[in-house]
This record gives structure tokens, C-alpha cells and sequence, in this order.
């Protein structure tokens, strides 16, 4: 089993995403945001599955910083911003397979490992 985490080391949700895992020994590849944005193609999954707006952190310091506060953007403008602006999204975006998650949902998470392990 390995998931797939976007997030942060600053964020507090994505460091108990972390934490979540590795407490029960399952492999995480992590993608850190401020290092590398996720790719479109992964963007999109999260869109598909939850819509644009949801995937939008308007408590982010960077979403203050660009004044987006005001903003009035098509989503095709939203999604271009946030593939290029990545500290714009919601954290952590969890991938499991085709399971995707976004922000801490530990109830959902253990569905998954018990799922995985038969339990």
C-alpha cells in the first residue's frame, strides 16, 4: 500500500497526514508544494471528483498576498492559477489509487488501510 500526499511541511494538516500513515507503517510518497506544484494531471483528478471551489484554501497567506480575496475568475483561470500558485490548494490532497481525499479525513483513511489489509 502507498498513498500519495500534496502538502506542506509548514502545514499542520499535512504533518498529521503524515504522521497518520506512518503510525501504520504504509509508504508515502510526498510531494512537497513549495518544492514542486502537482502536475495538471493530477489537479485534475481532485477537480473531477470534488469540483474547482473546494480545492481552494481561502485562509492561505498566499491567497491574501495575490488579493484574490475580491477575485471573480472562470475556473479555467482558477485551475491555471493553481497549478502555478500550488500554496493556493486546500492541504494535504491525499491519492490512494483512485481514492482521493482533500484536508485531514483520518475516518476515511482508515477505511482505506483496513480495506487494504482485510481487516
Amino acid at each position: 500500500m502507498e498513498v500519495q500526499v500534496f502538502g506542506t511541511q509548514k502545514s499542520q494538516d499535512t504533518r498529521r497526514a503524515l504522521r497518520f500513515w506512518s503510525e501504520r507503517r504504509v509508504k508515502v510518497h510526498f510531494v512537497d508544494l513549495k518544492e514542486r506544484a502537482a502536475s495538471k494531471g493530477e489537479l485534475q483528478r481532485f477537480v473531477q471528483r470534488f469540483g474547482l471551489t473546494p480545492l481552494i484554501d481561502r485562509t492561505a497567506r498566499r491567497y491574501q498576498d495575490l488579493g484574490l480575496g475580491a477575485a471573480r475568475l472562470s475556473d479555467d483561470r482558477w485551475f491555471t492559477l493553481l497549478t502555478e500558485e500550488p500554496l493556493l490548494l486546500v492541504q494535504p490532497l491525499t491519492r490512494f489509487g483512485g481514492k482521493l481525499t482533500i484536508g485531514v479525513q483520518e475516518a476515511e483513511w482508515t477505511q482505506w488501510v483496513d480495506a487494504e489489509r482485510g481487516a
